[in-house]
This record gives structure tokens, sequence and C-alpha cells, in this order.
């Protein structure tokens, strides 16, 4: 049986059609929805939804194509099924069908994709909006050149049309999961054995839809992106941006590129690794409150 969060309660809620999200809610009192990344669930955040649940009301789904949310099949060529601006209205429908009509929202990793077209989209459904450990995704390919973007190269894989990706990924699913679970993990021991089958078993079902969600990435979602740049749209609430220094690493200034969609913007740049809610959930849960706070 799969690992929960302790002390929450599991609700089924449709948010479109054809889409059920799965997700964990606990506590009282002002909504923050955190939305999940890549290779993972909403299991990445028990131990920071744990520490807010005391005074917030804490919504953790599973995303659209992940976890034990439904995965409707890509079938149009269209690549709106798993758009940004799709994942992101689930995530204001399934906040709606629990009775919260505006809401702070975080995102990891891809949930941050999820949780920045949110913000865009949506400006007065959205009180806070946190990011961790990603560029919007206008920035991201821009930044990425040379060798040094190997350091992406599931981006690449996945963008592909298609078939390949998911034929080679689906042919040793454990082997491609587990390689960002240990990669990008700079304490082991912050994914424990039984979270980290958790995440593969998960993965492992979801091949398709996975592909779908970073295939977008290269398609439909850079459309919205630039269709925003270009008319001057920004994040119109405050803003907490945690990342790792990528920036030194690949020659970018992280926080500029931030502020450019974000005035009200505080950015920091964290020492753990990738998955930084689970490996310094302290300060991740303290990040999240004085956003709250502003």
């Amino acid at each position: 049986m799969s690992p929960t969060i302790p002390g929450f309660t599991y609700h089924r809620v449709p948010v479109a059609d054809g889409a059920s999200l799965n997700a964990a809610v606990s506590g009282s009192g002002s909504p923050v929805v955190l939305l999940h990344g890549f290779p993972q669930t909403h299991l990445m955040w028990r131990h920071v939804a744990a520490d807010l649940a005391a005074d917030h009301t804490v919504i953790c789904p599973d995303l659209r194509g992940y976890g034990a949310s439904d995965k409707p099949a890509e079938t149009d060529g269209s690549g709106d099924g798993y758009a940004k601006r799709t994942m992101a209205a689930d995530i204001l429908n399934l906040a709606h069908a629990l009775g919260h009509e505006r809401f702070a929202l975080a995102g990891h990793d891809r949930g941050a994709l999820v949780a920045f077209r949110a913000g865009l989209d949506h400006p007065d459904r959205i009180t806070h909006l946190a990011c961790l450990d990603v560029l919007p995704t206008l920035d991201m390919w821009d930044v990425l050149h040379g060798v040094t973007a190997a350091v992406g190269f599931h981006l690449y894989l996945m963008a592909q049309p298609p078939g390949l990706p998911e034929e080679l990924i689906a042919a040793a699913p454990d082997a491609f999961f587990g390689h960002f679970l240990d990669l990008w993990t700079n304490d082991p021991q912050a994914i424990p054995a039984d979270v980290r089958t958790a995440y593969l078993d998960a993965c492992r079902a979801a091949v398709p839809s996975i592909v779908a969600d970073y295939r977008a990435s290269a398609g439909v979602d850079l459309a919205h992106d630039q269709a925003d740049r270009d008319a001057g749209n920004q994040l119109r609430m405050p803003v907490a941006v945690l990342q790792q220094d990528w920036g030194a690493a690949l020659g970018f200034d992280a926080a500029a590129l931030w502020r450019a969609w974000a005035p009200d913007l505080r950015h920091s740049t964290v020492t753990c690794g990738h998955f930084m809610a689970e490996e310094e959930p302290a300060d991740v849960a303290k990040a999240l409150r004085d956003l709250l706070a502003r």
C-alpha cells in the first residue's frame, strides 16, 4: 500500500471531463495548495504540509497524469491535454470543489510551472505564489546552451514526437526515473525507501502522461508564455522563488529572469539538492510562511 501523509484526509475530486485528482487535505485557516514535481507525487510535501496544516488548510494533489490522479490520453496532437494552462485549471477547479475561491499556491519543479501558469491566468484567484527550483518555461529553454544543456537531456528526449520517448522510458522506467531521484538529491536519506518505491511505482504507471506533460513544455506552454511576454503580463501577487544556484553553472542570472515576470519577488538561493521540501522541509516551510505574511 502506498504511503500517505499522516493526519490528512484523501479525496478524489472531478476537475474536468474525464479527469479527477487525488488530493490530501488537512488543517483549517487560509488555504494553501502545494503542487509536486518530477518524478514525484504529492508525498514530496509530507513534512511541509504537516507543518503548515497547524494554521492553514493545506491541499496536496497529485497533478493530472501523476500519482493516483487520472491520466487522460493525449489524442489530438495539440498538447492541450497536458498544457500547464489545462493543469492549472484543474487546480482551480479542485480548490473550488473544496470550498476555496482564493488561495495561496506553491509548486516544485513541474508543479511550479503549473503554479506559474495559474498565477498568470488567474491573478484574482491566487493570493501568493511560490515556485521551487525552476525557471519559467520560456526562460528555461533560452538558458540551455551547448554541452551544459546535457543536464536537461530528459527535456529534449520527452520533447520528441509521440512514440520513441515513451518506448525508451517504458523499457527501463525504474532506471530512468530513479536516475533523477539519485542525481538530484544531496541527502539520499531524505527520500526513504518506501517513498522512493511509491515514486517509482507511480511513474512506471504513468509514462505516457509524464512524457505528454514534458512535451507540452516544448510546444503549447512555450506559446502561452511567449504570448504573455509579448503582452507584458506579469504576476501580480507576492512571489517567492527558491532555487539551487544553476545560474552559476549555466551562466544566467536567475533572480533577474524571475523579476521580469514578478515585480514583487523575493528570490533565494538554497544549498540543498533539488528535492528541497524533503531535504530541508523546515526552511521551505519558513519561506512559505514568510511569503504568506506579505
